[in-house]
């Protein structure tokens, strides 16, 4: 994705809309081809907290690789959202039906829904609305007690702070673990998972602590998980002894650089077989030079 475009409908969740926007925003200036826009139906949009925004009312030519995020929006009921202009629905669908990416924060989903890109796909939003959308919307697969889902680029989160899992897994989905972390640091946020494991990081699950010297060991293995990457090499490169970092590791993250660096070979490949690949091409392609050792790995986690 490069262009991020957030439709602003009256109303708008700051944290909703702010919370994904600093995510991409702080991935660019570390040099990702992100480009932030915001589009609404009328020039100023009032928010829920009462600070007047300004946006364009002219969308911007968008392709495959681009993505509209939808925020939430201060309502009692899905049926007091804001009226979406016919214009804009067909906007959301046109630019999923060429190959884009639609996502939502919170009550966003019900914009969704209206576009008709929630039937027959898995969606989730705030829980105080879930039992509403899938009532308003009966062709939709809600998913409950889940920060975020995705289902044929289609990506609903839960609202709120859960915008910002959802922007941050959207980043190491495009340029990798070690980008999503290094926003995430950055941002001094480590964001929570939960529920079905494709919404699941172990990069970002294992990053709830503060020790620098286990942060910048993290950094080099998310960087080259796929490669070998020994313990005194790794030890050497963070300056202290392999023993020191095995314990300072192992109190901050409750696994071994090895093991932590095979979960992420795990969860990459899960991912990769998800879509098609093979056991074996999925196993060479995260560093394995043995299938064997994947498969051992996989039925450790059924």
């Amino acid at each position: 994705m490069s262009h991020i475009v957030f439709l602003l409908l009256p109303g708008v969740h700051l944290l909703d809309l702010a919370g994904p926007a600093q995510v991409f925003s702080t991935a660019a200036g570390f040099g990702h081809p992100y480009t932030l826009s915001y589009v609404a139906e009328q020039p100023q949009v009032t928010t829920a907290q009462g600070l007047p925004l300004v946006a364009g009312l002219d969308w911007p030519e968008l392709g495959p690789g681009d993505l509209i995020v939808v925020p939430g929006w201060r309502a009692v009921t899905l049926a007091d959202a804001p009226a979406l202009g016919s214009a804009t629905l067909k906007v959301l669908r046109d630019h999923h039906a060429g190959g884009g990416t639609v996502a939502s924060v919170c009550a966003g989903a019900e914009a969704l829904g209206q576009a008709g890109l929630l039937d027959g796909r898995r969606c989730t939003t705030h829980h105080d609305v879930q039992d509403e959308l899938a009532l308003r919307h009966p062709g939709a697969v809600v998913v409950r007690d889940v920060l975020f889902t995705a289902d044929d680029r289609v990506i609903t989160s839960a609202g709120i702070a859960s915008g910002i899992d959802l922007a941050l897994h959207l980043v190491a989905t495009d340029h990798g673990p070690a980008a999503a972390a290094r926003a995430a640091r950055e941002m001094v946020v480590y964001a929570r998972r939960n529920g079905h494991e494709s919404q699941s990081s172990a990069m970002l699950r294992h990053r709830s602590h503060l020790d620098d010297t286990v942060h910048r060991a993290q950094n080099l293995i998310d960087a080259r998980f796929d490669r070998p990457l020994p313990l005194p090499a790794l030890a050497a490169a963070v300056g202290v002894s392999e023993r020191t970092l095995t314990r300072l590791f192992g109190r901050a993250t409750g696994l071994t650089p090895l093991r932590y660096q095979q979960t992420l070979r795990l969860e990459r490949a899960q991912h990769l077989i998800s879509h098609g690949a093979t056991i074996d091409a999925a196993a060479r392609s995260v560093g394995f030079e043995d299938p064997r050792m994947l498969r051992r790995l996989r039925a450790r986690t059924v």
